[in-house]
C-alpha cells in the first residue's frame, strides 16, 4: 500500500527548545568541518524522499490518517511510528529496568532494522547535526565510519567488531525519523538485502509526532500494542520474582551459615543493562 501526499495545513507556532544532545559524544559545529559533512551531495530537505518505486514516505500521521485503517493489519502501531513488518520478521523488545519499552527492533533473515522518531523543530537540518554526533561516537568506540548518499541524503556506514551498520535519518515536520540496519560483515553495504529491506520499511513509515511541545532530539514514545504488552508485562514479573527469590536465597544463606549457590534467571529473562553505556552497548551489539 502507497500513501499518496496532501497539502499540508498550516499549523500553530509553539516555543523551541534549547537542543541538546543525548548522545556520548557532545557535539560542537566548529569540530566538524571535514569536508565528508560538506552539503554538497547531499539532500537536507524534510521527509522529501526520493522515489524507492512508488514510495515517497516517510510520512506525517495527519497527511495519511484516514487511509491506514485500509493497511492495519500489514503494519505495526507502536505509538510514535507505525511500520510495515517485512515477511518474516520478528519483534525484538528492548526494555528499561523498570520494564517500560525503550525500543522495537525487527529481526530479518539479513539483519537487524530499528526505526525511532524524536522531537526536531520545523526547520530541516536535525539529522546532519545527529549524523556527525554519530560519526564522532562510533569513531571513538573504533569503528571506521564513511558518510554515503543514499535516497533521503546523508547516510553513515559503520564496520565495527560486532556488526556492520548503516544509520538513514529523515527530517520530518517536527520531527526526526532514524532506521539502524545492522548485520553481519558486509550486509550493510549498497545494494544488500538488508539496506533495500530498511529503505523499503522506511519508505513506508508514519511518524505520530502528537502535539506535545518537546526538546528537540527527545525520544518520541514507543507504545507496544496491548497482546504484546500484557506478554512483555508477564515475562517482566517473572524476571522480578527471579530476582527477589536469588536475593532471599542469598539472605538465607548469610543467616543460616550455609554457602549461596546462586538463583539463575530462565532462559531470555536475564537482566538488561542499564541506560547507560557506550555508544555500541546502546545498539545493543555486545
Amino acid at each position: 500500500m502507497v500513501f499518496g501526499r496532501k497539502k499540508r495545513t498550516e499549523r500553530s507556532d509553539e516555543s523551541q527548545y534549547e537542543e541538546y544532545s543525548d548522545y556520548d559524544a557532545e557535539y560542537d559545529e566548529a569540530d566538524y568541518d571535514d569536508e565528508e559533512f560538506d552539503d554538497a551531495g547531499y539532500d537536507d530537505e524534510p521527509a522529501a524522499a526520493a522515489p524507492v518505486g512508488d514510495r515517497v514516505g516517510p510520512y506525517d500521521y495527519e497527511d495519511v490518517a484516514d487511509r491506514l485503517e485500509t493497511v492495519a493489519d500489514q503494519r505495526l502501531d507502536l505509538g510514535s511510528v507505525i511500520v510495515p513488518v517485512p515477511p518474516g520478521g520478528q519483534l525484538q523488545v528492548e526494555m528499561t529496568p523498570d520494564g517500560t519499552p525503550q525500543a522495537v527492533h525487527l529481526a530479518t533473515q539479513h539483519g537487524r532494522i530499528t526505526v525511532a522518531a524524536y522531537a526536531a523543530p520545523k526547520s530541516p537540518g536535525q539529522w546532519r547535526s545527529v549524523a556527525a554526533d554519530l560519526a564522532e561516537t562510533l569513531r571513538k568506540d573504533g569503528a571506521t565510519v564513511s558518510v554515503q548518499n543514499g535516497p533521503w541524503g546523508r547516510e553513515l556506514h559503520a564496520v565495527t567488531e560486532g556488526a556492520d551498520l548503516r544509520f538513514i535519518g529523515v527530517d520530518g515536520f517536527r520531527w526526526m525519523l532514524r532506521l539502524v540496519a545492522a548485520g553481519p560483515s558486509g550486509s550493510a553495504d549498497e545494494n544488500t538485502p538488508l539496506i533495500a529491506a530498511a529503505r523499503a520499511i522506511l519508505g513506508e513509515t508514519v511518524v505520530r509526532r502528537g502535539d506535545e511541545p518537546l526538546p528537540v532530539r527527545e525520544p518520541l514514545p514507543v507504545v507496544l500494542p496491548q497482546e504484546l504488552a500484557d506478554q512483555l508485562a508477564a515475562a517482566h514479573q517473572q524476571q522480578l520474582q527471579a530476582q527477589q527469590q536469588a536475593m532471599a536465597a542469598q539472605l538465607a544463606a548469610m543467616q543460616g551459615g550455609q554457602p549461596y549457590q546462586g538463583v539463575t534467571p530462565p532462559a531470555g529473562q536475564e537482566p538488561r543493562r542499564g541506560a547507560e553505556g557506550s555508544a555500541m552497548q546502546q545498539l545493543g551489539l555486545n
